[in-house]
């Protein structure tokens, strides 16, 4: 991020101004989206037809999983790897912690596409904690795309330059895991830095990031969202999301 722009403190929600870039490999999950979209509101659906989940990166390091689970979280999805030159540190307590609390779990690659190609990040990413097995708890693997924290929104890329560069990693990431990646993103990135591309939504399932008591209008060619991230101040760690549909539903992406 460049000088003067308004971002979350650490992960608890007070905007700050940072006068330089972060170091590489801080980025999370959401970092951009209080910055570029703002907040205004909560989810008003019902519980009922949604399944509670939560992210984390090495920001939350040894979390409470028993906590969590405790107050009905029932999956989660950890920060496994950044570009190809940075991995999470508490990755391990993180990804297994949950797991062995009863979650379904999964792991998702913050993209960095000016520094490699698509392929070679989703080889890292499989390669250190990415990869999915048919074990019925393991979500597959998320491909978290959006704002540059390190410099320009795009990362330098055309509109075709970065669906080439996404479809790369998409198309790796299946040859490898024989798993579809769900995308995580939102709607005015995705809009700005791919040009409302819609050809990724027949076969890879949505993550959608909106802090509102909505999600709002979807990328191109989605007609519903899988995932919907809603706040950065949840309780115990501060990204919360939900799964659209009861835990059976989650079960079914893990199973494949």
């Amino acid at each position: 991020m460049g000088v003067g722009v308004v971002v979350r403190d650490g992960r608890g929600g007070t905007p700050v101004t940072r006068k330089a870039a972060p170091a590489r490999g801080s980025a999370y999950m959401g970092m951009g989206v209080l910055a570029h979209d703002g907040r205004s509101g909560m989810p008003v659906t019902r519980k009922a037809t949604r399944t509670e989940g939560v992210d984390v990166s090495s920001y939350e390091g040894n979390v409470a999983w028993s906590t969590l689970w405790s107050s009905g979280v029932k999956w989660a999805d950890t920060k496994a790897t950044e570009g190809t030159y940075y991995t999470n540190p508490y990755f391990k307590q993180q990804y297994k912690g949950s797991y062995n609390v009863g979650m379904i779990r999964g792991a998702y690659h913050f993209a960095t596409p000016d520094t490699s190609s698509g392929a070679k990040q989703a080889n890292y990413f499989v390669d250190h904690g990415g990869g999915w097995s048919r074990d019925g708890k393991t979500l597959p693997g998320v491909l978290d795309i959006e704002w540059n924290p390190y410099g320009a929104t795009c990362y330098g890329k055309s509109a075709s330059s970065m669906v080439g560069w996404i479809a790369d990693f998409l198309k790796t990431y299946k040859a490898r895991t024989g798993r579809e990646a769900v995308i995580y993103t939102a709607t005015s990135w995705w809009t700005q830095c791919t040009g409302n591309y819609g050809g990724f939504a027949t076969k890879n399932p949505l993550w959608i990031a909106r802090y509102a008591s909505t999600v709002g209008t979807l990328p191109a060619g989605w007609g519903y969202y899988t995932l919907w991230q809603y706040t950065s101040s949840g309780p115990t760690v501060g990204d919360r999301d939900r799964f659209n549909g009861a835990l059976g539903r989650v079960k079914a992406l893990a199973d494949g």
